[in-house]
């Protein structure tokens, strides 16, 4: 496992060398096996590492992970952007299993993240957050923002929107059966994962169905 991670943290970390490897390794087995189809499996695996390398990254260390925490230590904006927003190098200190810590860095586009999602959430500096890493090979972590304090902050806030816009909804027109059905819904089901003292009043006000 722990070759695996170090395999895995050099491709997804190192994009551009791993191009290079690929094919300086399938090129040569070309050469020597005359077998010009290899070439393209170098191309296509050096694409696949491209788009999805990060996420296999993420896929392993969540399944065979141990869990532990980690704290970014600093966190610098870069020149280069992605979708419009500047890309930051970040440096992080993770929490081995004997308590000691070891050094570790990643970037917004080659960092781990579970759960896998169209989406980069970086947890704020000196905070510490949940991780998982493969023992014997720590700086390869995968972040499980959802599980840290800010992740479940965001989670509620985004689940409190389907309830907002229902309230509105009933608010401007309280008498229409289906602005009371979708608020009542949106209650229930924001109520079945938090409580919420507020929530809890105004569905008694609704009535149940």
């Amino acid at each position: 496992m722990v070759f695996i991670s170090k395999i895995l943290f050099f491709t997804s970390h190192h994009g551009f060398l791993t191009v290079i490897v690929l094919f300086i390794i399938f090129g040569a087995l070309s050469a020597l096996t005359k077998k010009w189809l290899l070439l393209i499996i170098a191309f296509i695996l050096a694409i696949g590492n491209v788009i999805g390398g990060q996420f296999l990254n993420a896929w392993f260390l969540n399944a065979y992970g141990t869990e532990s925490t980690a704290i970014i230590t600093s966190d610098v904006e870069t020149n280069s952007t992605l979708n419009e927003q500047y890309i930051h190098d970040y440096e992080a200190i993770v929490k081995k299993q004997d308590g000691t810590y070891v050094n570790t860095f990643f970037s917004t586009t080659t960092a781990a993240l579970y759960p896998i999602e169209n989406a980069i959430r970086i947890p704020q500096k000196e905070k510490p957050f949940p991780v998982k890493f493969i023992p014997g090979y720590e700086k390869n972590i995968v972040i499980l923002y959802n599980q840290s304090e800010e992740g479940k902050m965001l989670m509620k806030y985004e689940k409190r929107s389907p309830v907002e816009k229902a309230r509105i909804q009933y608010e401007a027109d309280p008498e229409n059966p289906e602005f009371i059905n979708e608020y009542r819904s949106a209650l229930q089901s924001y109520l079945k994962e938090y409580n919420d003292p507020e929530y809890s009043a105004k569905l008694r006000q609704l009535g149940t169905k």
